[in-house]
């Protein structure tokens, strides 16, 4: 699994986890849906920029989010 693979994995069990589509969650943080299904599917790497306004629109801290990739690629 490399960084994309595991941002798009994480992500998208975040946003399961709230309950929010990814139209839902690409409204909240000012994103196009299909960037969120590309970063989901991994075949896109967010920016420092995106994964703040991820983290935020999910509720989690971006140390958090970051974190949760990290441990995945162990």
């Amino acid at each position: 699994m490399n960084v994309k693979e595991a941002f798009g994995a994480v992500l998208k069990q975040e946003r399961q986890r709230t309950g929010m589509t990814q139209l839902e969650l690409a409204g909240r943080c000012d994103l196009d849906p299909l960037t969120i299904s590309l970063y989901e599917r991994g075949e896109r790497q967010p920016t420092l920029s995106s994964i703040f306004k991820l983290s935020w629109a999910l509720n989690i801290g971006a140390d958090h989010l970051v974190r949760q990739v990290m441990e995945s690629l162990e």
